[in-house]
């Protein structure tokens, strides 16, 4: 779905760009989408003198769902001394948190075509279990036990 844009950005700056293929929900549910993510950027680290890639060079980027996998990549690799480290990431329109669909954003694009707030929560559903059994729990934020909530209220709240 991703090949034009990426082979445009190729050609109008001039670099190298790797484009996962990842395996899509719900056929294959988390975390192999992130596993595979994960082991190709890895395999690329490894590799990049094949490739002809200044390791201080090196970016990932995701939109959507890509978005939150190369966020977590990212995350995964920041400790690592074993590879080089990421320069930075680029992360489109990505999908952070699940925790609550009914902070201000959520609401305000809550009718905003392509991803209504209704379909962010499935789309997550799928990924996570593969079932959207509890869409409306997840909708009204009633699957998240409350001390789980008071938790993270601090990183996720309207404030």
């Amino acid at each position: 779905s991703h090949e034009r844009i990426c082979q445009y950005i190729a050609k109008e700056s001039g670099l190298l760009v790797v484009s996962v293929g990842y395996r899509l929900a719900p056929e294959h549910k988390y975390p192999a989408a992130y596993e595979d993510c994960l082991s190709a950027t890895q395999h690329f680290l490894q590799h990049l003198e094949h490739y002809g890639v200044d390791p201080a060079r090196v970016i990932v980027c995701g939109d959507s769902a890509g978005g939150n996998l190369a966020a977590a990549v990212s995350q995964t690799l920041a400790g690592r001394s074993d590879f080089p480290r990421l320069r930075a990431q680029i992360l489109i329109y990505p999908g952070l948190q699940a925790l609550d669909f009914n902070l201000p954003s959520y609401q305000q694009n809550r009718g905003v075509p392509l991803l209504f707030r209704e379909r962010a929560a499935f789309y997550v559903l799928q990924y996570t279990q593969g079932d959207t059994s509890n869409l409306e729990e997840v909708l009204e934020g009633s699957h998240i036990p409350p001390d789980l909530r008071l938790k993270y209220t601090k990183w996720v709240n309207p404030d």
